[in-house]
C-alpha cells in the first residue's frame, strides 16, 4: 500500500463505516415486512412501505410541508443574512474578525438552550408580550409559540449562521472596483447591485441556500418544541413512526425518500460547481 492509499484508507473506511453500513441497514429495513417481535420487523421484500408514501396523503403532506418548511427559512435566512453579511464587508478589516465571531457566538451555547430561551420569549407571559402589554399594544397577550411563526422564527435563529458565513466569503471576494468604476459611470445604486453585487455573490447565495434548506428539510426539534401539533414535518412524522407507532418498515422507506429528496439539490450545486470550474 503506497501513501496515498493508506491516507485515503483512514477517511474511506470513516465513511464505510458510519455512513454506507447504517445506509444499507436502514434500506433493508425499509423493505421489511411489520412485525410484532424485537425488533419490530420482519426481513423480506415489500415495496408497498414506498407504494404507501406515495398513495397517502397523510405522508405526501408532511413531505410537501418540510419543503415548504425549508424553502421558507431558507429565504428567511438569506433576506436577514444578506444585509448582514454585506454590511461585514464594509465595515473597516480590524472589525471584520469581531464581527464573525458574533455571528457564530450562539454556537457556544447549546442547541436545546436556545430553543428554550425562545419558548422562555415567546409564550403567552413571556418578554415579549410583556412588552406588548407595556406598550399598550391591542390584542395583546398575543399567541406566539406553538405557531408557525415561532417555529420560523426558530430554524432562523439557528441555521442564519449557515446563510451569512458562505454569503460573507463570496462578497468579500468580489471586486470592490468594479462597482465604484459603474458608480463613477452614473449607474443607480439598485442597477449596481443587480447587476454587478448580486450575480457576483452568487455562489454564496446557492451555498447558504442549500446549507440551510437542506438540515431544516429534516428538522424535528425546533417544530416539536416551538411549532405546535400543527406542523406535522418529516422528522416529526419519523419520530411518531420509530417510537409511538413502531413502525420501522415504514419509518425507513420514509428516511429513505428523504435522503433522495435531500441529495437532489446537492446533486444540482454539485452539477452548477463542474460547470462553473
Amino acid at each position: 500500500m503506497n501513501g496515498r492509499a493508506a491516507i485515503l484508507a483512514v477517511p474511506l473506511a470513516w465513511l464505510a463505516i458510519f455512513l454506507l453500513v447504517p445506509l444499507a441497514i436502514v434500506l433493508v429495513i425499509a423493505f421489511a415486512g411489520p412485525g410484532e417481535g424485537i425488533p419490530p420487523f420482519t426481513l423480506g421484500f415489500h415495496p408497498a412501505n414506498f407504494t404507501a408514501l406515495v398513495t397517502d396523503g397523510f405522508y405526501l403532506g408532511a413531505v410537501w410541508r418540510s419543503v415548504q418548511v425549508a424553502g421558507i427559512s431558507a429565504v428567511a435566512c438569506l433576506l436577514i443574512g444578506y444585509p448582514m453579511a454585506f454590511a461585514m464587508t464594509r465595515a473597516p478589516v480590524r472589525w471584520r474578525a469581531t464581527l464573525l465571531t458574533l455571528v457564530i457566538l450562539p454556537f457556544w451555547s447549546g442547541f436545546l438552550l436556545r430553543i428554550s430561551a425562545w419558548i422562555g420569549l415567546l409564550r403567552d407571559d413571556g418578554w415579549i408580550n410583556a412588552v406588548l402589554l407595556a406598550l399598550g399594544v391591542p390584542g395583546a397577550p398575543l399567541t406566539l409559540l406553538y405557531t408557525p411563526f415561532a417555529m420560523y422564527i426558530g430554524i432562523a435563529y439557528c441555521y442564519l449562521p449557515f446563510m451569512v458565513l458562505p454569503l460573507y466569503t463570496s462578497l468579500s471576494r468580489r471586486d470592490v472596483v468594479l462597482e465604484e468604476a459603474a458608480a463613477d459611470l452614473g449607474a443607480a445604486p439598485w442597477f449596481v447591485f443587480s447587476r454587478i453585487t448580486w450575480p457576483l455573490s452568487l455562489p454564496g447565495v446557492r451555498a447558504g441556500f442549500l446549507l440551510v434548506f437542506i438540515p431544516a428539510m429534516g428538522e424535528f426539534v425546533i417544530p416539536e418544541l416551538l411549532g405546535g401539533p400543527g406542523a406535522e414535518t418529516i422528522g416529526r412524522v419519523l419520530w411518531s413512526e420509530f417510537f409511538t407507532n413502531r413502525d420501522w418498515p415504514t419509518a425507513s422507506a420514509l428516511a429513505v425518500v428523504l435522503l433522495v429528496l435531500l441529495l437532489l439539490p446537492a446533486a444540482w450545486w454539485q452539477r452548477r460547481q463542474g460547470r462553473a470550474v
